[in-house]
C-alpha cells in the first residue's frame, strides 16, 4: 500500500527486513573480529563466495577472480587465517565495516531470496590504512527456521586497478 508517496509495510515485512539486516550485520561483526568458525556457521553447506576482478560480470571459469571459493576452498582459507602461519595476516588486520542500503529482491520469508547491500570497510595493518568499498549480493536460504548464506558476491568499486593483498574475509 501507498500513503502519499510513502510505501507502507506490514509488521511481517518489517520483521523480515530486520532479520535480514541482523544477519548481514552479524556476518560483518564476525568477519571484522576474525571469528571465523562462527562466521562460517552462518553459511549453508553449498557455498559460493566470489569477489570478481577487473569487471563485475566476468566468467569465473575463464577469467581471474580475487576470490572464487566453494565450501572446501573457503574452509581451507579460514583454516590458514586461523593459524599463526598466515604470514599475510601476522599481525592481523584491524577491520571495521559499515553495511548499508540493504534491499530484498524476490524474497520469500519462508524460503529466502536475494539481498543487495553496500559496504565501506576500513583496514589498518602494519601502519597502513586501506579502504575497501563496494556492493554485495547475498543469496539467503531458510534452513531449520533461520536464514543462512548460500552465496556472497562482493563487487569492489576498485576491482580494476592495482590493489593491496586481500588476505581476510571481505
Amino acid at each position: 500500500p501507498m500513503t502519499k508517496g510513502i510505501k507502507m509495510y506490514s509488521a511481517e515485512r518489517l520483521g523480515l527486513i530486520r532479520e535480514v539486516e541482523d544477519l548481514l550485520y552479524r556476518e560483518a561483526e564476525l568477519a571484522d573480529t576474525h571469528a571465523y568458525d562462527e562466521w562460517l556457521a552462518l553459511w549453508t553447506q553449498d557455498v559460493l563466495y566470489w569477489v570478481p576482478c577487473n569487471n563485475d560480470d566476468i566468467d569465473p571459469m575463464r577469467q581471474v577472480s580475487l576470490i572464487y571459493d566453494d565450501r572446501e576452498r573457503l574452509e581451507e582459507r579460514l583454516f590458514r587465517l586461523k593459524t599463526k602461519h598466515a604470514h599475510s595476516q601476522n599481525p592481523r588486520s584491524r577491520l571495521i565495516r559499515t553495511v548499508s542500503n540493504v534491499c530484498l529482491h524476490e524474497f520469500d520469508a519462508s524460503t529466502g531470496g536475494t539481498v543487495t547491500s553496500r559496504f565501506v570497510l576500513g583496514e589498518v595493518r602494519l601502519e597502513r590504512q586501506t579502504e575497501w568499498i563496494g556492493r554485495m549480493k547475498h543469496v539467503l536460504v531458510r534452513a531449520d527456521g533461520a536464514l543462512r548464506i548460500r552465496e556472497k558476491r562482493v563487487f569492489l568499486v576498485n576491482n580494476d586497478i592495482p590493489m593491496g593483498n586481500l588476505t581476510f574475509v571481505i
